[in-house]
């Protein structure tokens, strides 16, 4: 069973994660997030070229079983369940959402959000997610948050998110996990 941190295709995102650890560490702090009782399912990346994309999805293909590509919001996106858990902080992640580029440009290529799923009811999740962050942390300068909702081609479930970036990492705040969402697919005779 190969490791994804030994993979030639996967180590600039390998070096990354020390970067993305520090920085999500740093904005859960400045948002008041107490994060240890929180589950947060899956990790993303972000990239500007189809080829980085592929290299990625290559390093992939060699420690990972393929759970779902589907395109959401006009682009392909990934979604691949690790052999070996990828850590960071007290998560240990399984799935990584891999995305191909968007009209969106990021400021850098590689981890860029996770994803924190807050069971209940869909209407009430902004709420929810928002008790959750101090007021003197949204209100902090460089402090970006924002609402949507994807919706992959198959997908039966409501699936709206809130997002709180600094521009550097993002936390997403959804109510299902991604594995509900990827069955919901399966479901509808994707």
């Amino acid at each position: 069973m190969t490791h994804w941190q030994t993979i030639e295709e996967l180590q600039d995102i390998t070096a990354d994660l020390p970067r993305f650890a520090g920085a999500l560490a740093a904005l859960s702090a400045r948002l008041g997030l107490d994060v240890a009782p929180l589950e947060a399912d899956h990790i993303s990346l972000r990239c500007h070229q189809n080829t980085t994309a592929e290299r990625w999805r290559r390093g992939f293909e060699q420690c990972a079983q393929l759970l779902s590509e589907n395109q959401i919001n006009g682009r392909p996106i990934c979604l691949y369940k690790l052999n070996t858990p990828l850590v960071v902080g007290h998560w240990h992640f399984s799935v990584v959402e891999l995305p191909w580029p968007g009209e969106k440009r990021y400021p850098h290529e590689g981890w860029e959000h996770i994803e924190i799923v807050l069971p209940g009811d869909p209407q009430t999740l902004n709420a929810r997610a928002l008790a959750l962050l101090s007021d003197d942390g949204l209100s902090q300068p460089g402090i970006v948050v924002k609402t949507s909702s994807p919706k992959g081609e198959h997908e039966r479930l409501p699936n709206p998110t809130l997002a709180v970036s600094d521009g550097s990492v993002t936390i997403k705040f959804h109510p299902w996990s991604i594995e509900d969402i990827v069955a919901s697919e399966m479901s509808s005779g994707a």
